[in-house]
């Protein structure tokens, strides 16, 4: 099993974004390459360190491994941060501009493919959008790759320039007593090169703003707070690098009449007191169509009645939940004289019966019961 991220980096599960920051950065620079070179063990535990800030810096990443653990990580669609390389090019920078440790590194990822960031769209969709699944097709804007400069920057024909200021190293060192410190060159901000005729299109950005119709499709069984996926759809890379990922977060709207718990499906049914007391065949609309259902003679309100497979499609493939329809005997209002008269004869055979008693005489024992608790 995986270690537990919080362990990894010696953090509560309470703790804030700095904390997590510092300690990371504290177990970063123990054990950095540069300072462990040829030590295949300190390589694997700071290769550990990056995975777990990666994930306890992110909100989301966050939220979903506290909630599910790996597992739900796993599921979202993330599988860590990649190959050594790819570990140091997406941390390093967190001490690399105070300690100027990673140079080469460094450099090589100035100089190579810049991926483009991921997207995040929100989208809002009906209670049975939901339970069907359906196609939504909407306009995104977002920076793609400028197809002019093929995302370098620069003007076609003309290629960066190393910057003279740090001569492509991205940092410069300036002497503090007996030390030297290494900073984020001004000139280049880190890039170790200039861009000197930038491409007319993008301005040297290597982007330009696009608006762009995206087709998400909405699988059956979806509910609040689930996310899509969608490959390739986020911002542009440069310098060849890929395009991100666009991440597609779902809110269902409230249903009149259906409640949703997990796959299962639950409302209630108005029956009147007449039909609950004689019984009675009635019709129960469910997600799907009606579906027969009996209500025997002397139904009370709160009897449950389980619709097998009539609840939600299962996003992990285990069929459609159930649904649960509970009972709601109606009393009646706005009689007339003669509708009174007749219940007030049915209200004295009950108690010839003495069927009228029965309510009474539980509502008297718990008198009884209240009453002695409290002498």
């Amino acid at each position: 099993m995986p270690r537990d991220y919080y362990e990894i980096l010696g953090v509560s599960t309470t703790a804030g974004a700095s904390e997590i920051k510092k300690a990371y950065r504290k177990l970063a620079m123990k054990y950095h390459p540069d300072r462990n070179p040829g030590d295949q063990e300190a390589e694997s535990a700071f290769k550990e360190c990056a995975e777990a800030y990666e994930v306890l810096s992110d909100e989301q990443k966050r939220q979903i491994y506290d909630t599910y653990g790996h597992e739900g990580l796993q599921n979202s669609g993330y599988r860590g941060p990649g190959n050594f390389e790819d570990v140091f090019s997406s941390f390093s920078d967190i001490f690399g501009d105070l300690f100027g440790f990673g140079s080469a590194r460094n450099q090589a990822r100035r100089n190579g493919p810049v991926p483009g960031n991921d997207l995040r769209y929100d989208i809002r969709i009906s209670f049975m959008d939901a339970v069907h699944g359906t196609t939504r097709e909407v306009d995104i804007t977002k920076r793609e790759t400028c197809w002019t400069c093929d995302g370098s920057g620069c003007r076609p024909g003309h290629q960066r320039q190393t910057c003279p200021s740090c001569n492509g190293r991205g940092q410069v060192i300036r002497s503090q007593g007996f030390f030297q410190v290494s900073s984020t060159c001004p000139q280049c901000r880190g890039e170790g090169s200039l861009i000197t005729h930038p491409c007319e299109d993008c301005h040297g950005s290597g982007l330009v703003a696009k608006s762009k119709k995206v087709s998400i499709k909405v699988p059956a069984g979806v509910d609040t707070g689930a996310r899509m996926r969608l490959r390739g759809e986020g911002e542009g890379g440069r310098r060849g690098g890929l395009a991100g990922d666009l991440y597609v977060i779902i809110e269902v709207e409230p249903h009149e009449f259906f409640r949703r718990d997990g796959d299962d499906i639950h409302c209630r049914l108005p029956v009147a007191m007449v039909d609950a007391a004689l019984g009675t065949k009635t019709e129960v609309v469910t997600v799907y169509g009606k579906k027969k259902l009996t209500i025997p003679e002397g139904a009370q309100s709160g009897t449950v009645f389980t619709l097998r497979g009539q609840g939600v499609e299962s996003l992990r493939g285990h069929g459609r939940g159930n649904m649960y329809v509970e009972l709601q005997v109606m009393t009646p209002i706005n009689l007339c004289e003669e509708q009174k008269n007749v219940l007030r004869e049915f209200d004295k055979l009950c108690e010839k019966h003495g069927q009228k008693d029965e309510g009474e005489g539980f509502f008297s024992r718990l008198v009884n019961e209240v009453m002695g608790r409290n002498h």
